[in-house]
């Protein structure tokens, strides 16, 4: 079993927050389940730049950390959809103040990003 060299400062709340929102598409994935995209299959219509293997990675990870539930429908085909928990809706407004400072800041990103390229 992978013990880590350095131990994590759970002491921390920014570490404790990125732990749960540090993959590239959770933040996006929370936000689309909160919107009322339930199914795996919607959430990799609309997250296109993720794969849907990373996309059901990340699944996994917010499901183990409480985050998300995944109630699965017998039947065939077989139905999968995700919920929020408390939890999970209690890092809504997180999610909603981090995509309140991207939308205002997008220029500084691509002012960056020209400079960078050329």
């Amino acid at each position: 079993m992978y013990s880590r060299k350095i131990p994590e400062d759970l002491d921390c709340g920014i570490v404790v927050t990125m732990k749960i929102l540090g993959g590239k598409w959770k933040a996006c994935i929370l936000d689309g389940i909160n919107k009322g995209i339930k199914r795996p299959s919607e959430l990799h219509r609309a997250i296109h730049d993720a794969s849907p293997r990373v996309i059901n990675m990340q699944l996994y990870e917010l499901e183990q950390a409480g985050i998300i539930v995944k109630k699965i429908y017998q039947g065939f085909p077989l139905k999968v959809e995700y919920s929020l928990t408390d939890l999970g809706i209690s890092l809504l407004p997180v999610i909603a103040i981090i995509d309140k400072w991207g939308i205002e800041n997008n220029h500084l990103v691509e002012n960056l990003r020209e400079q960078i390229v050329g």
